[in-house]
């Protein structure tokens, strides 16, 4: 039976990390979940995106605007896959991300997360994000959290 890992994206460069950790360090099933988190006002996985021209909160516009940024990021997780020559499922939620990464794990046959451990830089970054946090806290398989090379 194939192992099933679970790699949470969110556009941000330890994301990509884990994605890639995961095709490097096992021949498994990989999936990708994107989670949009409808209560923060300030979601964006687009690291250029002036706050200041966003749609207001919680707007058609909004929702529009996340799922074209969720397209991008499964793009650019189909991008990493083809670089290994790797296959790819993609799947999204909408929630709280520690929440909805956790129930999908219990929902799903998953064996395994492999997720990065924060999109911060800086002296934060020494500290685990706190969706990594919960999940490694709350997730009933093994989680592989994936630093940068220079942490």
């Amino acid at each position: 039976m194939s192992r099933t890992l679970l790699v949470p994206i969110d556009g941000s460069p330890m994301s990509w990390r884990a994605l890639e950790h995961a095709f490097e360090t096992d021949d498994a099933r990989v999936v990708a979940l994107h989670v949009v988190d409808p209560w923060d006002p300030g979601y964006s996985v687009a690291t250029d995106v002036d706050v200041r021209t966003e749609p207001p909160h919680g707007s058609d516009a909004w929702y529009e605007r996340a799922d074209t940024e969720e397209q991008r990021v499964f793009d650019r997780a189909r991008e990493i896959a083809d670089d290994y020559d790797a296959e790819l499922e993609t799947d999204h939620r909408s929630g709280d991300p520690a929440r909805e990464i956790i129930d999908y794990v219990e929902e799903n046959d998953v064996d395994h997360v492999v997720m990065g451990s924060h999109g911060r830089t800086g002296p934060a970054r020494l500290l685990l994000g706190s969706v990594a946090e919960l999940v490694v806290r709350r997730a009933p398989v093994p989680v592989t959290v994936v630093r940068g090379p220079d942490e």
